[in-house]
């Protein structure tokens, strides 16, 4: 039931933008999504939304075929619990009210949003990262 505040990767950015062109030097600011999921439920989430990418893309059960969604299954059927790390902490969470405040930040994706974009541009880039499963 680890808990951590979840912000799609341009929300980040654009923070980040925003702090180098308006930030006061020398100052610290928090860029934060004020979006706390557990991370059982971000699992979840991910699976449901690939699975719906299959029934939607026939052509991935055959770029994918020993998905369980390939097959008709669900993805939920992967996942496992493992033993917590030493020392991990069960939720990372920040206070990111002074970006909010002083420089107007605001999350232009809603985090449901940011998944589905992030699973089609690895769906849609399998050359990118399919390499790196074999170091």
């Amino acid at each position: 039931m680890n808990i951590r505040d979840w912000l799609f990767v341009e929300d980040h950015c654009r923070g980040i933008e925003l702090v180098l062109e308006g930030g006061a030097i020398g100052e610290t600011y928090n860029i934060g999504g004020n979006n706390e999921w557990a991370n059982i439920d971000i699992v979840e989430l991910l699976c449901s939304r690939v699975d719906a990418r299959f029934a939607e893309r026939a052509e991935l059960a055959g770029r994918f075929p020993d998905s369980p969604a390939a097959a008709g299954g669900e993805s939920s059927s992967l996942i496992e619990f493992v033993t917590d790390r030493a020392g991990h902490d069960r939720r990372y969470a920040i206070d990111a009210s002074k970006i909010s405040s002083e420089l107007g930040y605001r999350p232009q994706h809603s985090f449901e949003s940011g998944v589905e974009v992030t699973i089609d541009w690895y769906l849609d880039n399998e050359a990118w990262w399919r390499p790196l499963l074999k170091v």
